[in-house]
């Protein structure tokens, strides 16, 4: 059985600690969801390189305000509970080196199995839970999680309906991947992340590959700018992104 600590962080919302089970142990985890009892779609969120912090909690917060179930797991969940490195309260570019060389051999181990591993026992977990609507459900991630997400969609294309990253290398398995893809798509990228020439090169992969979707660059961002606690952050960046995520799902999974 799952573990969990409540707290509140959010007027409309509640937000639980957990334990998933996983086949290497107990993945830990934030649930956000809305208050007053109901249903609610399913939303997998995977978070960046840096992980579940309370950046993480925030932004759950507000996407379960929404009227959605949010589950957001440690990556890194092998190596002990998130944060799985020390953080400061601010990221900013004077740590930026020093802590992406101790998070890079966490990341590194994160293999492409581990991952598909995890992604079996997370949407096994969220389906299961009493807050979450029966149907499809959606899958968003940021940079490193942003990958994930591409894979757990890829591999469950009868259960995932929505998928949405930002700043991620999203064609990192290759066009193979998105051939597997059946949600609609929105893939956000910064503007220091990918040339408007690699960006037509990829949309034309994922045209070819059927992949419904919407592929864009964020004007004058650099990699990272949804998160709030880092050097990276870009306040209207962040503001798109909430408008295309919203309106992803709303045409995927509405809400009751």
């Amino acid at each position: 059985m799952p573990t969990h600590t409540r707290t509140r962080t959010h007027p409309r919302t509640h937000t639980e600690l957990l334990h998933i089970p996983t086949p290497d142990g107990p993945a830990d985890a934030l649930a956000a969801f809305p208050t007053g009892g109901g249903r609610h779609p399913g939303v997998l969120m995977y978070p960046d390189g840096f992980g579940l912090r309370p950046v993480l909690r925030e932004m759950a917060a507000e996407l379960a305000g929404h009227g959605y179930y949010v589950l957001v797991p440690n990556l890194f969940h092998r190596h002990g509970p998130a944060p799985a490195i020390e953080l400061p309260a601010h990221i900013g570019d004077d740590v930026r080196s020093e802590l992406f060389g101790r998070i890079m051999p966490l990341i590194t181990a994160h293999t492409r199995e581990r991952a598909l591993l995890d992604a079996d026992a997370y949407l096994r977990f969220l389906t299961a839970r009493p807050e979450v609507a029966p149907g499809p459900v959606a899958v968003t991630g940021y940079c490193i999680g942003g990958l994930q997400a591409v894979r757990t969609a890829a591999v469950h294309p009868d259960l995932v309906a929505a998928l949405a990253t930002f700043h991620a290398p999203v064609d990192a398995d290759g066009p193979e991947a998105f051939g597997k893809l059946t949600a609609e798509a929105h893939f956000a990228h910064a503007a220091t992340d990918l040339t408007p020439e690699a960006l037509a090169d990829l949309n034309r992969t994922l045209d070819a590959a059927g992949v419904i979707h919407t592929s864009e660059i964020y004007p004058d961002t650099v990699h990272g700018f949804t998160m709030s606690d880092t050097y990276a952050f870009d306040p209207a960046a962040l503001r798109l992104h909430w408008t295309r995520l919203l309106a992803l799902l709303t045409r995927t999974l509405p809400t009751t």
